[in-house]
């Protein structure tokens, strides 16, 4: 079938080639894999932001059926247990969904020029600090700096992105509100009470859209508005009414266990089988859902560029707690002939823009490969720019996802080495 024939290119030794991994390793792993039992996959988010990541998920998550991990306890596949519970907000807006423009906020850079048609006007930010976490970070600065755009940005701290508000509102932190959660890992979900009163004029987000909405006469008199009438219409919109007295009683209501995909766990498609080539992935890819896009590295810009999560931040949430400058990673091999040493300044560059800060010559990184965490904020580095500003914004093959792997750079040496 197709898949077969998406699959009939790659020997072993051209994955490994690719991958960067030793034959008899990637050997290793498919045998130990097929006679495990049982075996389940746990999809993390980094393999699909790149411009194969549709079809590297896909491919992933074609494993466990093609080697037979379904159908038993402990089998199978995994990746965000979020939506177990089928939570439907629907139930809390009673009015009909307005007719707005859909941007991909991959690409909020783009749409922030002045040029698109019809101009953004008000940007509200909430639960977001653009300037820090999206690609081609040098656009969206030159977006959010526009005179024309009116901003809002509703936050708890003072962001890099609230910098360029026209309005900042406080925001409340978890802390000073009630929240109804679903899990990210456990199959739970958890309702939180607030333990302290909101400090100053800081506000939750649905008692500042609800004042808006009352404000541009959007409101209406069956609009649910306090925290526990929130609550309330959703479980009840979503069919999970039942849940509400657990989630009074202790704060966590849980879904009942003993599922086993693919005996009584099917999927959502129509004959509720696992389609390894779906139609709708074809459509969207243009026949080409399992086709290798190669390596965007050019001889100008060899080295990759990588953004792992640090363990003092969440992606860009407490940057504002660590005021010291971070450095770049490179691997000896990497940094020799570039004459670097370790606590030279270099400036990270490609077609996109440049980033100044101190190097680190370390083996924590493979040749070829250069690391600054991810969510930095403008005091981490010298000229106030972060790995963002060399990430491309251009979209995964699937999705409208992000490809922040795929940035490419070249390092160079500023001035002389550092005593």
């Amino acid at each position: 079938g197709a898949f077969e024939a998406a699959c009939a290119p790659w020997s072993l030794a051209r994955a490994a080639e690719i991958a960067g991994v030793r034959a008899d390793q990637l050997a290793s792993f498919a045998e130990l894999y097929a006679r495990s039992n049982p075996a389940v996959i746990r999809c993390g988010w980094g393999p699909e932001r790149n411009r194969n990541g549709g079809g590297a998920v896909a491919a992933i998550l074609a494993l466990p059926a093609i080697a037979g991990k379904f159908g038993v306890r402990g089998g199978g596949y995994t990746m965000s247990n979020s939506r177990a519970f089928g939570v439907d907000t629907a139930g809390a807006i009673a009015a009909d969904d307005p007719e707005v423009r859909t941007i991909n906020m991959n690409q909020l850079g783009r749409a922030l020029a002045p040029a698109t048609a019809p101009p953004i006007a008000v940007l509200y930010v909430y639960g977001s600090n653009p300037l820090a976490t999206l690609p081609d970070q040098n656009l969206v600065r030159a977006g959010l700096a526009r005179e024309d755009l009116f901003t809002v940005v509703h936050e708890q701290v003072l962001t890099d992105t609230a910098r360029y508000a026209d309005v900042v509102l406080p925001a409340t932190t978890f802390l000073e509100h009630d929240e109804l959660r679903a899990s990210y890992g456990a199959i739970v979900m958890t309702h939180s009470r607030a333990v302290v009163a909101p400090v100053g004029e800081s506000r939750p987000n649905y008692q500042v859209f609800a004042e808006l909405c009352e404000r541009v006469g959007l409101a209406r008199a069956d609009d649910p508005c306090t925290p526990d009438d929130l609550r309330t219409a959703v479980l009840a919109g979503s069919g999970l009414a039942h849940h509400e007295a657990a989630l009074d009683e202790t704060g966590i209501a849980s879904l009942p266990g003993g599922g086993i995909q693919m005996v009584d766990i099917l999927p959502a498609t129509a004959d509720g089988k696992i389609h390894l080539c779906p139609e709708a992935l074809l459509r969207e890819t243009e026949g080409a859902l399992h086709q290798f896009r190669a390596d965007p590295a050019t001889a100008a810009y060899p080295l990759a560029l990588i953004s792992p999560a640090t363990a003092k931040q969440i992606s860009s949430m407490f940057g504002q707690l660590d005021r010291r400058p971070t450095a770049l990673l490179v691997h000896p091999d990497d940094a020799a002939p570039r004459q670097l040493v370790d606590g030279d300044r270099v400036r990270v560059f490609n077609e996109l823009g440049e980033v100044v800060c101190r190097v680190r010559v370390t083996d924590e990184v493979r040749p070829g490969v250069a690391a600054l965490p991810k969510g930095l904020w403008s005091h981490h580095t010298e000229n106030g720019a972060t790995a963002n500003a060399l990430c491309p914004d251009s979209l995964a093959d699937l999705g409208g996802g992000a490809t922040f792997n795929d940035a490419r750079v070249q390092v160079e040496r500023l001035g002389a080495h550092t005593l």
